[in-house]
């Protein structure tokens, strides 16, 4: 049965690489991207698909409870693949009440129109109320922190949220699984590590850099950087959920990581000799890019400057995996190594993507 799917969030970092890579490899399916295009979300990524013969782009927010029942109804939609959320720890930090709007009252906004259309009413669509499911994207900020030789987070690590943020993510898994729990609402849930990738806001690290490098502008590092994260590229992350959908069982957590952890400091210090390389090679790259000064004279570390470190701040994440690889097949396929290449590559082609924010 093709899935007819809505996706909260489909114009943001996440699920708009969702969308393009759902579309590619299951292009007789039928997305209804939802977004309130808030700062952190860009129409933009999606003009590739807005001519595709499946896809729809509807403005609105998640938490009006009677748009989403209507969108499940009207457009007979199975299947909610929920990314929407505000994520920036920092943001988080200096204005909690966006993430418990968006984060907490959202998601159990969705929950109750799933519930109304799929568990109450469900010949509305037409089918019997087996067929459905609401599979929530959260992170692995819920579990809290690991010290340097702890082992990594898995599926039964207990939940310790440190900042707004991470709190806010947690609470909306919470209610995700109570809505199967009581109410047999069919749920999968997955927790991912950190993301890179095409078009992903600025304002977090890999994006900062890159961006921050082709501007001349100082490359902000918390603390001493050696913050630890498990970084995964995006179109990794879109595949993991494409497995879990296909093969999850329901009201199942499933971890999603990139085995891959890097120290802030050295991701810095990385994409910096990486662009300093690519200066060196391309003179008309330094014609298009004049501003990037310290990278144009192989020097992009200069812009490195380490500032105060944000009010607690985890010092490590790590994604144990095990269980989405061996009972889905999940393993990453795209390396670090291509993975940021392709980032920076992206980056450097995506001036009109850029503006437009």
């Amino acid at each position: 049965m093709n899935k007819r799917m809505l996706v909260t969030g489909g114009a943001g970092f996440i699920g708009a690489n969702f969308v393009h890579y759902w579309l590619q490899h299951h292009p007789k399916d039928q997305l209804v991207v939802l977004d309130s295009l808030t700062y952190a979300g860009n129409k933009v990524s999606l003009a590739k698909v807005e001519s595709h013969a499946n896809f729809k782009f509807v403005l609105g927010d998640i938490c009006n409870t009677d748009l989403v029942a209507s969108l499940l109804d009207e457009e007979k939609l199975n299947t909610i693949v929920h990314f929407a959320a505000e994520s920036h720890v920092d943001r988080s930090i200096t204005g909690p009440d966006a993430f418990i709007e968006t984060n907490i009252i959202g998601t159990y906004s969705l929950l109750k129109a799933a519930k109304r259309v799929w568990i109450d009413n469900p010949n509305i669509l037409g089918m019997p109320s087996l067929v459905h499911r609401f599979h929530h994207v959260s992170t692995d900020e819920v579990y809290g922190t690991l010290g340097p030789n702890d082992p990594a987070f898995s599926e039964n690590s207990q939940y310790a949220p440190n900042s707004p943020y991470s709190a806010s993510k947690a609470a909306s898994d919470h209610l995700v699984r109570a809505y199967h729990h009581t109410y047999g609402l069919k749920v999968t849930t997955s927790n991912c590590s950190n993301n890179y990738g095409p078009y992903h806001f600025p304002e977090k690290l890999i994006p900062l850099v890159i961006t921050n490098i082709l501007g001349d502008k100082t490359l902000p590092v918390y603390g001493d950087g050696m913050q630890v994260r498990d970084w995964l590229f995006v179109e990794d992350h879109a595949r993991g959920i494409e497995l879990v959908l296909n093969k999850g069982r329901i009201g199942e957590n499933y971890n999603i990581g990139g085995n891959n952890e890097w120290a802030n400091i050295d991701i810095v210090k990385l994409v910096c000799q990486l662009l300093n390389r690519r200066f060196k090679k391309s003179s008309e790259l330094a014609s298009q890019y004049p501003l990037a000064k310290a990278a144009i004279a192989g020097k992009a570390e200069s812009l490195i400057s380490f500032v105060d470190d944000r009010p607690g701040h985890d010092r490590r994440y790590a994604i144990d995996a095990r269980k989405t690889q061996q009972e889905l097949g999940y393993v990453p396929s795209v390396s670090f190594e291509q993975g940021i290449e392709l980032t920076i590559d992206w980056y450097l082609s995506a001036q009109n993507w850029l503006k437009a924010l």
